[in-house]
């Protein structure tokens, strides 16, 4: 009966402060660098970093005293779409287990074993019986190596993560592990009966004024917990905001205080064997938290492959909020310490209100580069050609991407490209030399990769194309997933009625490349 009352004014306190806080919370306030202290030259000149370095931010929100000072979104990414977060995620589903926490829903201490006492191996090892909730909180599940690739593609994850060797003693060795959190999310559904997606929603989403995000989920329609979450930039600046303020919004205390400290504290070395010098330059060697890096100056950070990062600066006041595709995150990171930084603390004397206008401006017009072509007109190639490429369909030899077909409808320097890939059939737009936006279930790159569709129940793909001529005879069409960090490239090269296709997605550090030939159908 008290466990009913209380999960009655439990329910009633949430939905109280949902109603209360969502209709103020639908946009963060806004002020200027100089009024918050904050210098908008090194805003400037961190700007001119990125943009003369390999980087490729595609966001960047940055707050001082729990306002927004200075953002902007790379063209073609736009304020109103998600990002997806990879394992920034993690920091999300570390909330929820705070949140069940509070409620006394579970301990950190329980054993992992007791909520799926049905998905348990013959034999229990001494390591599994002890493995705690806060072992998988502070990525010292013990096991060797890494899981979360088998785990990801099997039928049944949680036995697939019992049935891996731990190797080491729960809780004395870090070792990253994506499928622990995803642990955490299916142990946070099982005391809630709710995914955690749905379980976030009144008590973070909601008196966040955070609408339309998604999550990944696995084949029993659990969130994959440890990636999959998308939401916008301003989500993910509120989001770390909360986390600064210690778990209160707008005078409420949404989160406990307590589960913030604990949550974002030191819990694990990450960084026994390496020097002190080495120590010192990494933002990935000062300590694990609760699914939270520890950084360098006294900050810390929920942050996703690729650069999506919600980096929290308690000493500075100051939240930065940034999505990108980054194949060296340390590396952006060291311009967030060169620039931003110098900038929060920079004298007050020097600041020039030309820099605010300026910075203001920039942060209005910010752009990724397009792709020149040698040659924009798709009718000249055609008409320089002994041959029709437009509107023509080219069969495509046996290969992984299962593509059978490719075909190309130019109409006033837009190339509608089709492609008929096992059962489907996916058409999509490219703009001669300006983005050409649409929606697609085409999947694009992504870095996990799973046996079972785990985008079900989630929405199209948001798409921009653009198209260029390297040469008379060689096509590239770009298409960006602007949901998402990633990019395909095709590179098509035509001779007569045959074609040669070059397949490349975005992962810098890995250069994938698939190549596909064809020829024009009879």
């Amino acid at each position: 009966m008290m466990n009913r009352r209380n999960s009655f004014f439990t329910g009633f306190f949430y939905l109280f402060i949902s109603f209360h806080l969502s209709a103020q919370t639908i946009s963060l306030p806004r002020s200027s660098p100089e009024i918050e202290g904050v210098s908008s030259k090194g805003i400037l000149n961190f700007l001119d970093a990125v943009e003369t370095s390999k980087h490729e931010l595609h966001s960047i929100m940055i707050l001082r005293h729990g306002k927004v000072i200075a953002e902007g979104w790379w063209n073609p990414y736009r304020a109103d779409l998600k990002h997806t977060l990879y394992s920034l995620s993690k920091s999300f589903t570390s909330t929820a287990v705070g949140f069940a926490v509070a409620e006394k829903k579970l301990s950190v201490n329980d054993k992992v074993i007791s909520f799926f006492p049905d998905k348990l191996p013959v034999k229990v090892s001494d390591n599994l019986s002890i493995l705690t909730v806060k072992d998988l909180l502070s990525m010292s599940a013990g096991q060797a190596p890494d899981p979360t690739g088998l785990v990801a593609i099997s039928d049944d994850w949680i036995k697939t993560f019992f049935a891996t060797p731990i190797i080491n003693k729960p809780g004395s060795v870090f070792l990253y592990n994506s499928a622990a959190t995803y642990m955490l999310s299916a142990i946070v559904q099982k005391v809630t009966g709710q995914k955690i997606i749905d379980y976030l929603t009144p008590r973070l989403f909601q008196p966040l004024g955070i609408a339309g995000m998604d999550w990944e989920i696995d084949p029993a329609e659990r969130n994959v917990g440890g990636w999959g979450l998308r939401v916008k930039t301003e989500d993910i600046a509120k989001f770390a905001q909360l986390y600064l303020q210690k778990g209160k919004w707008r005078g409420i205390q949404i989160l406990p205080e307590a589960w913030v400290n604990e949550a974002t504290t030191f819990k694990i070395d990450n960084a026994q064997d390496m020097s002190q010098e080495r120590k010192d330059s990494s933002d990935w060697r000062q300590g694990y938290c609760y699914q939270f890096w520890r950084s360098r100056h006294n900050s810390y950070r929920g942050d996703g492959a690729f650069g999506q990062y919600a980096l929290v600066l308690p000493d500075e006041d100051a939240v930065i909020a940034i999505t990108s595709e980054s194949s060296d995150m340390q590396g952006e990171l060291n311009l967030v310490w060169q620039y931003l930084l110098p900038a929060m603390r920079a004298d007050r004397s020097t600041f020039n209100m030309n820099d605010a206008v300026e910075l203001k401006k920039r942060m209005a017009t910010l752009k990724l580069k397009l792709p020149v072509s040698a040659d924009t007109s798709f009718r000249q190639y055609v008409n320089a050609s002994h041959y029709i490429v437009n509107d023509k369909k080219f069969k495509i030899e046996s290969n992984s991407k299962k593509v059978e077909t490719i075909s190309f409808v130019e109409k006033n320097n837009v190339i509608e490209l089709t492609i008929r890939a096992g059962d489907k059939t996916y058409s999509i737009d490219f703009g001669d030399g300006t983005w050409i936006e649409g929606k697609t279930t085409m999947p694009g790159p992504s870095l996990v990769q799973l046996s079972k569709n785990h985008f079900v129940g989630l929405p199209e793909s948001q798409v921009a194309g653009v198209y260029s001529w390297a040469t008379t005879n060689a096509l590239e069409m770009h298409l960006r997933y602007i949901d998402s960090p990633h990019t395909l490239r095709m590179n098509f090269y035509f001779d007569r009625d045959k074609v040669t296709v070059d397949m490349l997605d975005s992962f810098k550090s890995v250069d994938k490349k698939i190549t596909l030939k064809g020829e024009a159908g009879k």
